[in-house]
């Protein structure tokens, strides 16, 4: 049995090496111990105790070789590999002749070659392409032309109805109009947005890029007699005055 008054300086010195040497292997710790007092012993012999830490052995990091080559062998021959060109559903549907090839800071180049300069917007119905200033519009008996400015002291961008004038004609109305505010994206006002709705059409407000690649996925899926794009150039600047 080990002598109690040993025992407690055993249990100071493994506490002292568990936190103070960062045991990472067995310690072999020789302590002194009686035999009973009825022995024919009385020598004191020494035992040997194995103290393991209560930390987990950090392995150093294993160095690795670079890899002698990256040849990845043969191409494979299997007859069960995926073809993810036939999962495209519309790989073969022609994009129509009216997609936005380009958003440039003046205008739009198209998919059909037509170039859109000048600082015009485009409007995109029914397949056809037309030049669209929207900050030119004016209604009334004697039309004038605006400011230049798109958003209203609201902060809402806004157009007078003349400027939809397209819309009014054309039959069959398409189902969703894209509107392509410029560099970025705001609130478009209620006005503008009932009276779009009012002629039966949906309406979808994003910057111009957003805009022009949702017209072009959209067009080919659906058709362009079902969706319109109403764009502004990427390099429209608000008006100070």
């Amino acid at each position: 049995m080990i002598n109690p008054s040993a025992s407690g300086t055993f249990r100071g010195l493994v506490r002292s090496i568990f936190f103070t040497n960062g045991i990472r292997r067995p310690l072999r710790i020789r302590l002194p111990c009686q035999y009973p007092p009825n022995s024919t012993h009385s020598a004191v012999l020494l035992h040997d105790v194995r103290v393991f830490s209560s930390f987990s052995r950090r392995s150093a990091p294993s160095s690795s070789n670079p890899p002698l080559t990256v040849d990845r062998g043969p191409a494979s021959q299997e007859d069960t590999q995926t073809d993810f060109s036939v999962m495209d559903v519309l790989g073969n549907t022609p994009p129509p002749t009216t997609a936005i090839d380009a958003c440039v800071s003046d205008g739009f180049h198209l998919d059909n070659g037509l170039k859109i300069g000048d600082g015009s917007g485009c409007l995109l119905v029914g397949g056809e392409a037309f030049a669209w200033r929207p900050w030119e519009a004016a209604s009334g008996p004697k039309p004038k032309p605006r400011t230049g400015k798109l958003v209203n002291p609201k902060g809402q961008w806004e157009v007078d109805a003349i400027a939809w004038g397209v819309l009014d004609v054309v039959w069959p109305k398409p189902d969703l109009l894209i509107i392509g505010l410029g560099p970025t994206t705001m609130p478009i006002s209620p006005e503008t947005r009932r009276y779009i709705n009012g002629l039966g059409i949906r309406v979808d407000v994003q910057d111009t890029r957003n805009a022009a690649a949702q017209f072009n996925l959209l067009a080919t899926e659906r058709g362009t007699e079902a969706v319109a794009a109403a764009l502004v150039p990427i390099g429209w600047r608000e008006p100070r005055n």
